[in-house]
């Protein structure tokens, strides 16, 4: 996992704790939009970090 993807994990749980200490009845909130957006991020870096090897030569 690289660095950005454990970031953006760490940040999208805190938000998420957050929402859920903060006001638990609400349905949207500024920390749960928030907590969306790092998980999409987290996500979106765990594809990118992935390292695929190209090999132009056909055996």
């Amino acid at each position: 996992m690289s660095k950005s993807a454990a970031g953006c994990l760490i940040l999208a749980l805190l938000s998420g704790v957050l929402h859920l200490s903060w006001v638990p009845d609400a349905l949207a909130t500024l920390p749960l939009i928030a907590c969306g957006v790092f998980g999409a991020l987290f996500v979106l870096a765990l594809i990118v970090g992935r390292k695929i090897k190209f090999d132009p030569v056909l055996r």
